[in-house]
């Protein structure tokens, strides 16, 4: 399941709680859409700011309303003992795999994310996604540090932040993170601008902000450039830089949250607190761009 295009969803809430309704439509939409895996309760889906209880009722919607397409659930926390838990609630809800980013306060070392990797992957029946992500959890991961989780056992995928912009640089990143991974063990890219580099330069999955809400725009994409048409790829990565740069000023979350408004696919607010959305000039911004775009409720 770690191949092609893995879609991120937003998790509509409020201070009162999880929007059902709109959660299960967007999961349905991406379903119908055709992407090869959804990502429930990533950083797009506001993992960090729910409940067990929460997270685990999204699972469970995701589940079903995904309908046979597999979900990987995001299981992060600060303990190792809340991680362990949402691992087992998320298995128990039928997830596909599981997506751990080592969420911390005090700074990690080395031997501490290690040790993170080495105590759930133990517990665990279901593939394991590891989830490099400096810039939201402050862990550097070094390729040698990667190359030692990816040794243990359901560790399956590693999502790794955007590659250089640099077609040659990007390959010699794939390349040389490759070269310290197991075979078994995929690589996928996120930051969605750096998509088609990533693709084109030999990772085997997107996992995708843009792809949550606009799964066959995402979808082209993915799909030009694992079939070779690395130029194709990049034209469509292209064309979507005005929505690349509000999301590289304000992030994915903040710009899915204010776009899934828009398009009337969740009521607002939609992020809890104290996450309050796009600023009145960018959202503005952002419905030009979606205009422009011609991303509308079907892309």
């Amino acid at each position: 399941m770690f191949r092609g295009l893995s879609a991120f969803p937003l998790t509509p809430t409020t201070e009162d709680g999880i929007d059902e309704g709109a959660f299960r439509a967007l999961v349905a939409r991406l379903a119908a859409a055709g992407v090869d895996s959804i990502g429930a309760l990533g950083s797009t889906g506001g993992y960090a700011y729910l409940t067990r209880e929460q997270r685990a009722r999204v699972t469970a919607l995701a589940v079903e309303a995904a309908d046979g397409v597999p979900v990987m659930v995001g299981i992060g926390a600060l303990r190792t003992s809340q991680v362990l838990a949402h691992a087992e609630d998320a298995q128990k809800a039928g997830a596909a795999a599981v997506l751990l980013a080592p969420m911390t306060y005090q700074p990690l070392t080395d031997d501490e994310v290690f040790g993170l990797y080495e105590d759930v992957t133990r517990e665990l029946s279901v593939p394991l996604c590891v989830y490099d992500n400096p810039r939201t959890t402050h862990v550097d991961f070094t390729d040698e540090l990667h190359g030692r989780v990816a040794g243990l056992p359901n560790v399956a995928a590693v999502k790794i932040p955007p590659v250089p912009g640099d077609p040659a640089a990007a390959e010699r990143r794939v390349t040389a993170l490759r070269a310290r991974l197991p075979e078994s063990v995929s690589i996928g890219v996120s930051g969605d601008w750096a998509a088609a580099d990533g693709l084109n330069a030999g990772c085997e999955a997107w996992y995708s902000v843009l792809g949550g809400l606009f799964p066959r725009t995402a979808l082209a994409l993915t799909r030009a450039a694992r079939s070779g048409d690395a130029e194709e790829a990049t034209a469509r990565s292209e064309r979507l830089e005005p929505l690349w740069d509000l999301t590289r000023r304000y992030g994915g979350l903040r710009v899915m949250s204010a776009a899934a408004a828009h398009l009337g696919l969740s009521t607002e607010p939609n992020l809890p607190l104290p996450l309050r959305g796009l600023p009145s000039d960018a959202r503005s911004r952002l419905i030009t761009v979606l205009d422009d775009l011609d991303l509308g409720t079907t892309a």
